[in-house]
């Protein structure tokens, strides 16, 4: 009987067969979290109206199975009514069918690019892939890959109000120039609240490091002048004290254009014969 299975089992290897829906676990390794219901009705209408042209993708996990790609197709033939789905079984490893569900899905157009970021840097930090191996499986080049990957420094709060208001890539690419996340959200929130394209992003951002620039300068100079107040003053009861102890000492400030000078008059006592 076991040998009767196992012929059965490869009999369906890489066959496009007939699936129960309830007998399909999702995959959890699928990089996108959310799925709008328009979206899936939209293909319901069609799955209703054309049936599924491209079969899901699933591997066999005990009594039953695993998706690997096709969640999509999975939603909205379930929404239609539709008790079975036409599946393709393939005979992969956890390790490789997580990694053809996230390439899979990668791939495809409806990420969104902090979905996609996520999804690479799994491949990266999961299964062992360099930078240039994510590359070549995703028929990127590096640098693309390395770009997505920087979009990781956006925080949870900045992502969410991007994705919210239809912000671009290139948008969080600019707000990147910006080092800390309450420096973002501050020019975040000017460029969704005046609706900023990506050219008059860049402009905010590069003037608002000017404006930061000059006033870490400022605060630089105003350091520098609170050292030299404490210099005169200095000088200044040094004087004082003199005076207080009956020696005719005074100063004098001579303001010049590229400096100030101060002149400190000491007399010499004369020796008494």
């Amino acid at each position: 009987m076991a040998g009767f299975l196992n012929f059965t089992k490869e009999k369906l290897i890489n066959k496009v067969i007939e699936i129960e829906t309830k007998l399909i676990l999702p995959n959890p390794n699928q990089p996108r979290r959310s799925f709008p219901t328009n979206e899936i009705t939209a293909l319901a209408d069609s799955i209703s109206q054309n049936g599924i042209l491209q079969p899901l993708s699933v591997r066999r996990i005990n009594d039953k199975y695993e998706l690997i790609a096709g969640e999509r197709r999975l939603r909205a033939a379930k929404l239609c009514g539709f008790r079975t789905v036409p599946c393709i079984v393939h005979d992969m490893s956890d390790r490789n069918s997580a990694i053809l569900a996230l390439v899979e899905n990668i791939q495809r157009q409806d990420l969104s690019f902090f979905e996609e970021a996520i999804a690479i840097e799994k491949l990266i930090t999961y299964y062992g892939m360099t930078q240039e191996d994510a590359a070549a499986k995703l028929g990127k080049a590096q640098s693309t890959v390395a770009n997505k990957l920087r979009l990781l420094r956006i925080t949870p709060e900045e992502r969410d109000l991007i994705i919210k208001f239809n912000l671009t890539e290139r948008h969080a690419r600019a707000l990147l120039k910006l080092a800390s996340p309450e420096e973002r959200l501050i020019v975040l929130d000017k460029i969704i609240k005046h609706n900023l394209n990506v050219e008059k992003s860049e402009h905010l951002i590069d003037d608002f490091i000017g404006l930061q620039k000059d006033k870490a300068s400022y605060k630089k100079r105003s350091k520098v002048f609170q050292n030299v107040k404490m210099f005169v003053n200095t000088i200044n009861k040094a004087v004082e004290t003199m005076q207080a102890a009956g020696i005719s000492a005074d100063s004098r400030k001579i303001q010049n254009e590229d400096y100030i000078e101060y002149r400190v008059r000491i007399p010499i006592q004369k020796k008494t014969q």
